[in-house]
């Protein structure tokens, strides 16, 4: 029988105007070459390059909600294949409440770097060129549209990202999602 690796995951919330996200946080042309050189770039239909503009999701919208989620192991030294095992349910977390607040204030939400979880046991239809199954689910990560990740959270949340080594996991993970939104600030909360 498998063991669930047990952890702590606390969220973390920031509201600035959209404005100033954008010229903080976004640098398109550098994070867009990270991109290019994943193995999942153009490979799912949560990944770059995009059938729309980029720029296009921020349009009419003058607020970010950012979302930082510290994912903390309970036991130091578990190995870093657990990582999945303790991401996945965050991250399915949150962007069903991402999707939640999305639907219910309008704007466009980002969900988290990482592998696409629409279509849980089925390969994506992207390389086959057939649409999306799920495309009220599927939305962009802030890094696939060219924001810092790192920066943001440093700045924003004063999380430092790890990284795992030697096999093991880093001492927490880190996930940054987000809404975009034209709702007064205080007017949406996470």
């Amino acid at each position: 029988m498998e063991q669930t690796l047990r952890y702590r995951a606390e969220d973390f919330s920031a509201t600035l105007p959209l404005a100033d996200y954008l010229a903080r946080f976004r640098d398109a042309a550098r994070i867009g070459g990270y991109c290019r050189s994943c193995p999942r770039y153009g490979a799912t239909w949560a990944c770059p390059p995009f059938e729309f503009e980029v720029e296009s999701l921020f349009e009419g919208r003058t607020t970010a909600l950012i979302i930082a989620t510290r994912i903390t192991p309970a036991e130091a030294g578990a190995p870093l294949a657990a990582a999945r095992e303790v991401i996945r349910p965050e991250r399915l977390r949150l962007e069903r409440q991402l999707l939640e607040l999305e639907h219910r204030v309008g704007g466009c939400a980002f969900t988290c770097v990482g592998e696409c979880f629409a279509c849980p046991g089925e390969p994506c239809t992207r390389p086959e060129g057939l649409p999306c199954r799920h495309p009220e689910r599927v939305r962009p990560s802030l890094e696939a549209c060219g924001f810092d990740l790192e920066r943001t959270a440093s700045e924003l949340f004063g999380i430092e990202m790890r990284w795992g080594r030697n096999g093991l996991l880093p001492e927490y993970l880190t996930l940054v999602c987000g809404l975009f939104h034209s709702q007064p600030a205080d007017a949406v909360r996470w």
